[in-house]
């Protein structure tokens, strides 16, 4: 059997969350009915509500359900810009004639910060607002580790920003962003801020109420929960316009409710802080065994991120002289499930837009790997790994190579 490297990606059911889903799965009735059924559906949903709000340190009224992470990434970038550029509010001091005569709270907003190396979600949505709702989107520049510079992100700021989006950790990299001073800063301009915290869920401590956020994303996939379950915690401050119209049943978001969905994603989120600081410790120990012989077996190779200021099981590196893409297959022949810093797009291998916005030149950035650890990893596995890379690596360099993975189709 794989052995499975990919977490980032995503991590597997387990058996209780599976058995959960599965047994809600049969239960009938639409939690917004009004009958005992409806009413039975309902108490699920909202007793998974609860468990999410607590395992992010948020109320249940906070905890919006969505599809995903994508969905709940761009409900609130596109939410939070609509609300903050919503010209209607000045209806509220309109004069007889119905024109407003006081415009202070819906002052023009266009600006859109965003840092750079965020995920294609965040990036995507916030271009989206550039070409058809007049949003000015503005990179703030990241690192060589991936950090964001605070100094630049202080002179961005003004009062014309409608939002401010980040990624907690970076789904790539690994590397963790300084949430607090970010909020910090953006609060002395009155910027609400947006975390992507799809990566940072199940592995780090995240605490709504104390981050001072405006809105926060999960996905249920990354911490053994079923695909297709999100939620978007929405601070009770902040204020998004839906993307989705049509019953309001839930704060930000029309559709009826995916109750068994939702009692999987709680069991997860229950299971993913239990112990979380010991399971954390833990992951860092076999994340720094996998690092430490990655470097022995592959000297050349280096490590990207913050080393030290890190997803607990993120060990990304690059590999000069290699392709992504080569690696990937390979190690895939040899039994070992990995990701690669490079999206493929038409066939055509495109550097990694994080190391990129890192400094890398587009062919330091090539030869790119992401290990990523789940909390049932063993030190045999990641042994097995290490011992398998150097072969690898050497198949990967090899004259023709790129060529023969391209006439096999990967």
């Amino acid at each position: 059997m794989p052995i499975y490297l990919d977490h980032a990606a995503t991590s597997p059911m387990t058996p209780e969350v599976l058995a959960a889903y599965i047994s809600a799965l049969s239960v009938v009735g639409n939690p917004a009915s009004i009958h005992s059924q409806g009413q039975n559906a309902k108490r699920m949903l909202e007793e998974a509500r609860e468990q999410v709000a607590a395992s992010l340190g948020a109320d249940s009224v906070e905890v919006t359900f969505t599809s995903g992470g994508t969905e709940a990434i761009n409900l609130a970038i596109k939410g939070l810009f609509w609300a903050r550029n919503d010209r209607t509010a000045g209806s509220r001091n309109a004069s007889s004639s119905g024109i407003p005569t006081e415009l202070d709270n819906v002052r023009a907003r266009p600006r859109v910060l965003i840092a750079a190396g965020e995920h294609h979600a965040t990036i995507d949505a916030a271009e989206w607002l550039g070409r058809y709702e007049g949003a000015v989107i503005e990179e703030v520049p990241i690192d060589a580790t991936g950090r964001i510079d605070l100094a630049a992100l202080e002179a961005a700021l003004a009062d014309d920003v409608a939002l401010l989006s980040i990624i907690w950790a970076n789904n790539e990299v690994g590397t963790v962003q300084p949430i607090a001073d970010v909020v910090a800063l953006a609060s002395r301009y009155g910027v609400p801020v947006h975390a992507d915290a799809v990566a940072a869920y199940g592995y780090l401590p995240l605490d709504f109420h104390t981050s001072g956020l405006a809105a926060l994303s999960v996905s249920a996939h990354k911490i053994g929960g079923p695909v297709g379950e999100g939620a978007l915690l929405i601070a009770r401050s902040a204020t998004v316009v839906p993307l989705i119209h049509g019953g309001n049943q839930q704060r930000g978001r029309s559709g009826t409710q995916d109750a068994a969905g939702a009692v999987a994603f709680g069991i997860a989120a229950t299971n993913a802080i239990e112990n979380l600081d010991d399971k954390s410790r833990a992951l860092e120990a076999l994340r720094d065994h996998l690092i430490a012989g990655v470097r022995a077996a592959v000297p050349h190779a280096i490590l990207r991120g913050d080393p030290a200021d890190r997803l607990p099981g993120n060990a990304h590196f690059t590999f000069p002289g290699c392709e992504g893409d080569s690696l990937l297959f390979l190690l895939d022949v040899a039994g070992f499930s990995v990701s690669t810093g490079s999206a493929c797009q038409a066939g055509v291998p495109e550097a990694s837009h994080v190391l990129l916005a890192m400094g890398l030149s587009e062919a330091d950035a090539r030869g790119a790997l992401r290990m990523t650890l789940g909390h049932d990893t063993t030190v045999e596995e990641i042994d097995a790994f290490v011992a398998a890379l150097p072969s690898v690596v050497s198949s990967a360099t090899a004259a023709g190579y790129a060529d023969q993975v391209t006439v096999l189709g990967h």
